[in-house]
């Protein structure tokens, strides 16, 4: 379940980040997330069922995730919640601007484009 290949991410989304090599596995991660931050509806409905809209929105957050995926791999893989060393601490979860959901870190402007698309609704049978 990809609903991103690399030819959309190098023409349509104009993406650099991600290399020949790796763009397939990031992209393919980022699609199985966003479906699951989606209760599985983009799956359930069938991608080509849904709207331009949703479409199109999905396309883009995929993208984008993919990319946030490779360039934060090591954070992103750490299991880790918090370390201090020297009176210094970090701790690693929820932020102002990282929505993080059953494991799944997202930037929180692309959880905001997901909600829009309707397919995040917590409801029982809604689909928008």
């Amino acid at each position: 379940m990809q609903y991103v290949d690399k030819a959309y991410y190098k023409g349509t989304y104009n993406g650099i980040i991600l290399t020949e090599d790796n763009a397939d596995r990031y992209l393919t991660i980022a699609s199985r997330q966003v479906n699951t931050i989606c209760r599985g509806r983009i799956e359930g409905m069938g991608f080509d069922s849904l709207s331009p809209f949703r479409k199109s929105s999905i396309q883009e957050v995929i993208c984008r995730q993919a990319e946030f995926l490779y360039q934060n791999e090591s954070v992103l893989e750490t299991y880790l919640s918090s370390y201090a060393i020297n009176g210094v601490s970090i701790q690693f979860g929820q932020a102002w601007n990282l929505h993080v959901e059953g494991g799944i870190a997202m930037p929180e402007e692309l959880y905001q484009t997901l909600l829009r698309t309707g397919l995040c609704y917590r409801g029982f049978g809604y689909y928008g």
